[in-house]
Parts: structure tokens; sequence; C-alpha cells
């Protein structure tokens, strides 16, 4: 059973930073991809970072390009994304998410969900 936990939601000004935490347990080692998503209310769930866990390659949304990083630490089972020069317009649930199959990275439909860590950015 795969678990994964985000820690490192808050709420900070625009312009500051925030690190996002996502802690895997359970059969990861087949995770061939991992991402992170995002939900403001009354919008869309948006992909907002993905990266390949077996090469690293890594792709951004366009919104996100130049602010946000994201990382792993294979020996920790951990997913990181740096948020800087955040903006309000950056407030959202934001979600890790991981799938084992290639196919369906490349789809972006992830199979492994985890509930979600609150970034609210105020003006």
């Amino acid at each position: 059973q795969v678990q994964l936990v985000e820690s490192g939601g808050g709420s900070v000004q625009a312009g500051g930073s925030l690190r996002l935490s996502c802690a895997a347990s359970g059969y990861t080692y087949s995770h061939r991809c991992m991402g992170w998503f995002r939900q403001a209310p009354g919008k869309d769930r948006e992909g907002v970072a993905s990266i390949d866990t077996g090469g690293g390659s890594t792709v951004y949304a366009d919104s996100v390009k130049g602010r946000f990083t994201i990382s792993q630490d294979n020996a920790k089972n951990t997913l990181y994304l740096q948020m800087n020069s955040l903006k309000p317009e950056d407030t959202a649930m934001y979600f890790c998410a991981a799938e084992d199959r290639p196919d369906y990275c490349r789809a972006v439909q992830y199979g492994y969900w985890g509930r979600g860590t609150q970034v609210t950015v105020s003006s």
C-alpha cells in the first residue's frame, strides 16, 4: 500500500518562499514518475511539476517556470517542491502524486495521491 503525505504548506506574503515535502511509504520503488498538482477553489486541478524518478528529467507548468523547482531524495523516499517568488495566484491546495506505469506517466494520469497541503499567498 503506497501512502503519500504532504507537508510544508502555510501562509506567506507575495515574493516569499515555501518548500513542500511529500513523504512516500510502502511499495515506492516502482514509481516511474512523481508530480505536484494544485487546485484552487472553483478551479480545475492543474499540474505544477513532474519528475521522471529514473532519469531525473523534469517538466513544469509555464506559470511556475523559473520560480518552482521539483526534486527528489531517493534515500529518504521524499519529493520536494521549492517555491520561490510566490504570487497570490499560487494560492491553492497542493497535492503530491505518483505513478508506476510509464504510459500513464506520459498521459499525466497518476494512480497514487496524497491528501494535500494548503498554500496561501497574500498580496
